[in-house]
């Protein structure tokens, strides 16, 4: 049965996660360098919420936690600090795989690569078959065939595709598959790590369509995670933007690309295509300069002082919240303090190539 986007409490709920990475040189390199321990602070007090049916994107340069976000909530990273309640249990209270077997049957992840993620020594049978076995959701062979060829079906393949390689397939069609594997242990709730990433762009939007029915059928929550912000707006309902292992900015997906509030979000926002630049028409662009700065030594307060045009001695110093603004989480003392220009309406990116926005 479907459910509707924003029903009922959240289903996941992040809060101040942190993940840190040791990445010292030996004990004895220090001691004759006299250097001290050296971590990469991938995540660094992220808070969101999921709430049932409904898709939570991130986005953001690469290396700035949004596929740590992912691994740390599936255990395949432990936190080093803060918690993650998926349907009220606390993930980091279970220890052992046992504990954790009924969650992970919920909880599934589509990778970012289809020609990486599937065996190339399976038939697509096994493959799909493989957590139905796992989690012990078929009583005998015949109930494995029937479910299998369901689910070939429902991602739009057919059952006789079960008896071929993953090498028989395009791109497109091996995502299919690992959708298909990620469904058979009827989850609520989808990671997708760059999904689409490695598909040409017609093929990304008949993905992101698949996805969205999908959705609409069996009441799926998504995770979806993204650098590309034209297939994050075709297929989320809010936004949240990383920098530097935080959380910049939240809100919904059309308020995000109209009304960007961090200026961030408005650098990320720049890179996209407009169909009135190609017909020549001008539009002020506000000036961010440098690069993301070393995660291993960040800078002091805010991490994107150093190229942000508004900036002054408070962000150097002071570290912003996210704070509420105008239906927008946001952590700039710009913003807070009413110094930052409002940005004027931008335009919607373009579709993706031979689709309308999906679900629309």
């Amino acid at each position: 049965m479907a459910v509707v986007a924003g029903e009922g409490s959240p289903l996941l709920e992040v809060s101040g996660l942190r993940r840190y990475f040791d990445v010292s040189p030996s004990a004895l390199e220090r001691l004759l360098q006299r250097r001290e321990r050296a971590w990469v602070k991938a995540l660094d007090g992220v808070s969101f919420t999921i709430r049932r049916g409904e898709t939570f994107a991130l986005v953001g340069e690469s290396g700035c936690g949004k596929s740590t976000v992912a691994r740390v909530i599936l255990g395949l990273y432990r936190p080093s600090a803060g918690s993650i309640a998926f349907d009220g249990a606390d993930l980091a209270q279970l220890q052992t795989r046992r504990a954790m077997l009924p969650l992970r049957r919920r909880m599934q992840m589509i990778f970012q690569d289809p020609y990486a993620s599937l065996d190339p020594r399976w038939r697509v049978r096994r493959i799909i078959a493989e957590p139905l076995l796992t989690h012990r959701l078929v009583a005998d062979r015949a109930e494995l065939r029937v479910r299998v060829a369901e689910l070939l079906t429902q991602v739009r393949l057919s059952p006789a595709d079960g008896d071929k390689y993953p090498h028989e397939f395009s791109g497109g069609q091996r995502q299919r598959i690992s959708i298909a594997r990620a469904l058979a242990a009827r989850p609520e709730f989808l990671v997708c790590d760059e999904p689409t990433s490695a598909l040409d762009v017609s093929v990304q939007a008949q993905i992101l369509n698949l996805m969205k029915d999908l959705q609409r059928e069996f009441g799926l929550t998504y995770l979806f995670i993204s650098h590309n912000l034209a297939v994050i707006y075709q297929i989320s309902d809010r936004i949240g933007v990383m920098y530097l292992g935080r959380l910049v900015e939240v809100a919904a997906t059309d308020r995000l690309f109209t009304r960007p509030r961090h200026p961030y979000t408005r650098l990320l926002l720049e890179t996209i295509p407009r169909l009135e630049a190609a017909a020549g028409a001008e539009r002020r662009r506000e000036p961010v300069a440098g690069e993301v700065p070393n995660p291993i030594d960040p800078p002091p307060g805010c991490a994107f002082h150093p190229r942000c045009p508004f900036a002054d001695e408070r962000c150097r110093r002071e570290r912003p919240e996210l704070i509420a603004a105008d239906g927008t989480l946001v952590a700039c003392h710009a913003v807070e303090e009413g110094r930052l220009p409002a940005a004027g309406p931008l335009p919607h990116p373009p579709p993706l190539a031979g689709e309308g926005r999906v679900g629309a």
